[in-house]
């Protein structure tokens, strides 16, 4: 029998966006229920990487990343990817680049069609977002702006883009991202945000560099159902509501898994005695995928690109976020891409009745998005391994509605090991022909408006320097050598296969899964705004079930 100050009315296993957001709203409720929050990384306030949002850079690979490693991906050259993950409290709040893109309508809306909830809509989800975030003059939890920054190259960027047929936005945030549109950052006085800070945890009982083995399950009336949780060990903790799973794309299919929630077959291999055989678990994996480049400057001297001794790079205001101005999210034309929507026609992998290659086609889709960045320098997320002095600057090109799916599997019986994660990055012939469009127009853009301070493309060794000429075979190879993600995992345990959309966990009673891993398809943005969102309104769909009870 637990002691008593270890049996609590909810227990959150996961202390990231999701996980902090969750815990935070739910000892807030009427009732003043108590909330365990468990966290398997430290408590980082304070910490040097999480003070400046520059830091982000150095997080990866240090002590509060999980820092994992993908199988290798047979369409890009068998190569093993890194996959970051904030191993802290915080999550990704405490590492991530702190970019702010809810993404389009059009997604959301056709999540909530597959699933058949209105609430999982944009619509449904905006109070969410609006009640998430804020402007300089209000007071709830997260501050969102435009930064203050200019970049030399600010001007002429916009003029490249705009060049090529593309509108400028004023509001990327607003439903309709498609266009040039300044950055967003979730930055407060130039300082990055935790989740953990952002809201307030003081009435949520925390502990932090405490891992998560598995979901306690028993037999209640006839129905499986979660009653605890036990950590690393031994101990254990009870929860009189609910436990909630709110560990991430990676870890929260592994939890499941270890607890015996999962196809049987791989129970089975695992040697994990299967409690409910529930096939979408650990499935329908989906990420953004990414290339960069690097262009060597004419004229460095001029102080275009942060790493030299010329420019505003010293300014203060310089240090307080990324050298980014502009986010650019691009649509592909239908006749683009219908030949490869055929070639790949598929049912969606998340359950639904849709057939997903074929809505790709409408003419709201956010497909590409692109940044052009003043310091390329040696980053994992771009894999560019140039000089960071000041003579080059860098961009980005990501597929943000890929059609492949991965997987995430178990590497042993122990929460202490990573999960085995298969991405299949750029498996399917739609994702190719968007990565090819998406570098051909960031090529031309480049090439075309930008000529008199760039002198050309740095390629990577034994490669040629690309132009938006270059051959389909040229840009694909480059793709297979140099793609990497851009850290957007989500769909392991996807709404409509694993959890309903009240978000339990479908066959288990007193369970739910609260992060990006119940997004079904890929969101044409940068998934923490999203999180923030799914927190939020999962916090009053819990509240309003067990008032009810």
């Amino acid at each position: 029998m637990a002691a008593a100050e270890d049996i609590f009315d909810y227990i959150v296993v996961g202390g990231g966006i999701a996980g902090c957001v969750l815990a935070s709203l739910l000892s807030k409720s009427k009732s003043s229920p108590s909330v365990l929050l468990i966290e398997a990384g430290p408590d980082v306030s304070g910490h040097p990487l999480t003070q400046s949002p520059l830091g982000c850079f150095a997080a990866h690979g240090s002590d509060i990343d999980w820092n994992y490693k993908t199988v290798p991906q047979p369409h890009l050259n068998d190569r093993s990817l890194y996959e970051a993950g904030g191993k802290a409290l915080g999550g990704g709040s405490a590492t991530n680049y702190a970019t702010w893109t809810r993404g389009p309508k059009v997604d959301y809306d056709r999540w909530g069609k597959l699933v058949g909830d209105a609430r999982w809509t944009y619509n449904g989800l905006l109070p969410y977002f609006d009640k998430i975030e804020k402007d300089h003059i209000s007071t709830v939890a997260i501050s969102k702006s435009h930064p203050d920054r200019k970049s030399p190259l600010r001007d002429q960027v916009l003029k490249a883009w705009l060049g090529l047929g593309l509108s400028q936005i004023e509001n990327a945030n607003g439903g309709e991202p498609l266009g040039v549109g300044e950055v967003v950052e979730n930055l407060k006085e130039g300082n990055r945000q935790l989740a953990s800070s952002a809201f307030d945890l003081r009435a949520v009982k925390v502990m932090t560099e405490t891992a998560a083995q598995k979901v306690f399950l028993e037999k209640r009336q006839g129905k499986l159902t979660a009653i605890g949780v036990q950590i690393h060990g031994e101990r254990h903790f009870l929860a009189s509501k609910e436990v909630i799973l709110s560990a991430g794309a990676f870890r929260t299919p592994q939890l499941l898994l270890l607890s015996g929630i999962g196809p049987a077959a791989d129970l089975e291999k695992a040697n994990i005695p299967t409690q409910l055989d529930l096939p979408g678990v650990g499935l329908n994996f989906h990420d953004h995928l990414l290339v960069g480049f690097a262009f060597r400057l004419k004229t460095p001297s001029l102080g275009l690109a942060m790493g030299g001794v010329a420019g505003p790079w010293a300014e203060p205001a310089h240090q307080l976020g990324l050298p980014v101005d502009w986010v650019v999210t691009e649509n592909v034309p239908r006749s683009f891409l219908e030949e490869a929507v055929k070639k790949d026609m598929v049912r969606d992998s998340s359950g639904g009745g849709d057939t997903y290659p074929v809505s790709l086609l409408d003419s709201r889709s956010v497909h590409l998005e692109s940044i052009m960045i003043y310091a390329p320098g040696g980053l994992p997320i771009t894999n560019l391994h140039v000089p960071f002095d000041g003579t080059h600057i860098g961009a980005v090109v990501g597929v943000m509605s890929p059609t492949s799916r991965g997987r995430i599997g178990l590497s042993s019986s122990s929460a202490l090991d990573p999960p085995v994660i298969d991405p299949n990055y750029n498996a399917t012939n739609v994702d190719r022909a968007l990565m090819r469009y998406g570098i051909r127009r960031l090529l031309q853009a480049v090439q075309h408006s930008m000529s008199d301070v760039v002198e050309s493309e740095n390629p990577p060794p034994s490669f040629e320097a690309l132009s938006y000429t270059s051959s389909d075979s040229a840009i694909d190879a480059r793709v297979r050598s140099e793609a990497r993600t851009f850290f957007h995992a989500a769909g392991t345990a996807s709404m409509g296969s694993v959890v309903d959309t009240q978000l339990r966990v479908k066959g288990i009673g007193g369970l739910r899964v609260v992060d990006a891993s119940v997004i079904p398809i890929p969101i044409g943005g940068h998934l923490q705004a999203a999180t923030y969102a799914i927190a939020a309104q999962a916090a009053d769909m819990i509240t309003q079930e067990n008032g009810r009870r």
